[in-house]
């Protein structure tokens, strides 16, 4: 099972790195989610989305939901081009984006924790490319 969840993983990350697609650009550039990035209000999930982490306010539930959103779209989109699944496409950009993440930034660790990003590499699946 692991040696097949490695291989779907590994051919998706393949698509992720031809398609350079991870996440919508415009989620990125957003000022209020830039600003959630860096005060730890959220972080990259390992299965390809964004999460709250703590408490969330309505409005910054209201922006996660959006972005996520937006994102299955484009996993959806991008996993049925490359006969993919969608689950497969989402974890490979989930570690695609925890492997991005800067000092400082949170993230969800293999164990289900949120972690700080330090100077070191995240903590990620060992399945992650």
């Amino acid at each position: 099972m692991t040696l097949i969840r490695n291989t779907m993983l590994a051919a998706a990350a393949g698509l992720i790195a031809v398609t350079g697609v991870v996440a919508p650009a415009s989620a990125q550039r957003d000022p209020a989610y830039a600003a959630a990035r860096a005060n730890g209000s959220v972080g990259e999930k390992m299965d390809g989305y964004l999460g709250v982490v703590g408490n969330a306010t309505p409005a910054l539930q209201r922006m996660v939901d959006d972005i996520n959103i937006r994102r299955r779209a484009v996993y959806a989109e991008k996993a049925k081009e490359n006969n993919a699944t969608l689950e497969q496409y989402a974890t490979t950009a989930g570690c695609q984006a925890i492997a991005r993440t800067v000092p400082g930034e949170k993230y969800e660790a293999p164990d289900g924790s949120w972690q700080t990003r330090t100077d070191a590499p995240p903590q990620r699946l060992p399945a992650c490319p």
